[in-house]
């Protein structure tokens, strides 16, 4: 994007080193560092510092970032939608697989049910790299500060209490407490499971 080389730009114009710029917005220099490799992208607050130091305004330093932004944001937040369908269908998948694959160890002890607790493994497996590659995307673009940036473009208030940067918020935390209860609910499954194998062998 065009911001990261605005900003060394403006950098070098004041004679500024990336701590001193750092110091200036209250940010640390690794941050700099992320916004002038296109790593990561300055939320509102530090656009407006920056604008204000460099003496220019925020629709300068974004220009011909915007329109790459609402791409971005409309891209993946449909990518998203879709892994977290996916993440969703194959979890379910796996806890089927592995509550038959419990049924077939109490019903009869014996390698006839390894093939059953495989695939439940698999389709585990599968649920969570979904959801890894899900969160990756979200840190690799910060979505929601991408939302609100666009918003300010386009003379829209920037409210972070807003409808969408709410949702947006707390489906962060809806995801994180999915984790924990698929998490809890392999561990419940493997649980059975082997307390199943002790009575078939005992």
């Amino acid at each position: 994007m065009e911001l990261a080389k605005h900003i060394k730009e403006q950098r070098a114009r004041l004679g500024m080193s990336q701590e001193a710029l750092a110091e200036a917005i209250f940010v640390s220099r690794q941050t700099i560092s992320n916004w002038e490799t296109d790593r990561t992208y300055p939320d509102v607050q530090s656009l407006l510092l920056l604008s204000a130091l460099f003496d220019t305004t925020v629709d300068e330093l974004i220009k011909g970032d915007v329109s790459e932004m609402e791409e971005t944001c409309k891209h993946d937040w449909a990518l998203m939608r879709r892994l977290a369908i996916g993440m969703t269908i194959f979890a379910i998948l796996g806890i089927a697989a592995f509550f038959i694959a419990f049924q077939e160890l109490r019903a009869d002890w014996g390698w006839h049910s390894a093939p059953t607790f495989v695939l439940a493994v698999v389709l585990y497996g599968i649920a969570f790299a979904l959801a890894v590659w899900c969160d990756r995307i979200k840190k690799a673009h910060d979505l929601v500060t991408y939302s609100e940036i666009v918003a300010f473009s386009n003379g829209e208030p920037v409210d972070r209490a807003s409808k969408r940067s709410l949702s947006a918020r707390k489906n962060r935390i809806v995801e994180a407490a999915v984790k924990v209860a698929l998490g809890a609910s392999v561990g419940a499954i493997l649980g059975f499971i082997i307390c199943g194998v002790f009575d078939a062998i005992g």
